[in-house]
């Protein structure tokens, strides 16, 4: 892990587009500085104070020089707890991914067709069970449990190098209960456009819209903290090209989370610092409410 440095040290050497680097983690650039010694600290090291941003030390031992503000309780730049391991939730969500890869894989072994219960399927007849089912006939769970599910080795590998990637510093920047509610308003919202545009009874599966709606997260942070957004446009823009030239890709999941992800994270790091907590319970409702209605309408179409 990289040591910080004392209050007294040179200025970082600038990166992309002459922002400096955070004086802690040198290789990320930066346009924010903290408020007590100057120094530029990248969203993982940001603590929100009464005005503006302040880095661990100063936080800790209060200290730089001349008057400064009065740091309040260590914060993310989204209001977040401020916590020792910024990956918690990421890791949590890594090991959920693989239990349920586990689990399909000794419930194959057993006979049971695990995947054919919990995957997205709008309306469709069980030809081992000889009944409906389905999100249309009562089965809401699948939107979630479809997020957690995967069949083939490649699949998981992929969606989970991306989790880890993306993450940890989304995870850091917005908190981990605001970061939780990000990664799965998003994975249901690639459901729910799933469910409304694909056919009824065709299946989907995997975490991609979550971490397509992680990569529109990532932009809009980026944005906001006016970093080089070249990386992340040209990383967006491969995928979404993946998305649509690869076949039997599920491009509604990954439009659906992209979206809902890009709009929670705008409510969630844009928030006026005396109403952020009242934004940001507003912005994941009014997103949670748009899918349950999507879901409604798509439902009415198939058996209304």
């Amino acid at each position: 892990m990289d040591q910080p440095g004392s209050p007294q040290e040179p200025q970082q050497a600038h990166g992309h587009d002459g922002l400096p680097g955070c004086h802690r983690h040198p290789d990320r650039p930066t346009g924010i500085r903290c408020t007590r010694c100057d120094r530029p600290i990248c969203p993982e090291c940001m603590i929100s104070a009464s005005v503006g941003f302040q880095c661990p030390e100063c936080v800790r031992t209060g200290g730089g020089s001349g008057p400064a503000p009065q740091a309040s309780a260590p914060r993310t730049i989204a209001g977040g707890t401020l916590t020792a391991d910024p990956r918690l939730i990421t890791k949590i969500l890594l090991g959920l991914n693989v239990a349920v890869f586990v689990a399909v894989l000794v419930a194959q072994q057993a006979g049971t067709d695990l995947v054919n219960r919990l995957d997205l399927i709008g309306l469709a007849i069980d030809p081992s069970r000889y009944q409906l089912v389905g999100v249309a006939h009562g089965e809401w769970y699948r939107l979630l449990t479809a997020v957690f599910l995967h069949q083939q080795i490649a699949h998981i590998a992929f969606n989970l190098l991306s989790l880890w990637w993306l993450g940890p510093p989304l995870e850091a920047a917005l908190g981990r209960l605001r970061f939780t509610a990000l990664y799965l308003l998003s994975g249901l919202g690639g459901s729910a456009l799933s469910f409304l545009m694909a056919a009824q009874n065709q299946p989907s599966l995997g975490a991609s819209g979550a971490i397509f709606g992680l990569l529109g997260a990532t932009a809009v942070l980026m944005r906001r903290l006016r970093y080089d957004m070249k990386p992340v446009l040209i990383l967006l823009a491969l995928n979404l090209a993946f998305t649509f030239l690869w076949p039997n890709i599920a491009w509604q999941a990954h439009v659906g989370g992209l979206v809902v992800g890009a709009a929670v994270a705008f409510g969630m790091v844009h928030a006026p610092r005396d109403r952020r907590t009242l934004v940001h319970v507003g912005t994941c409702v009014v997103a949670l409410l748009a899918i349950v209605a999507v879901v409604w309408v798509r439902t009415l179409q198939l058996v209304g």
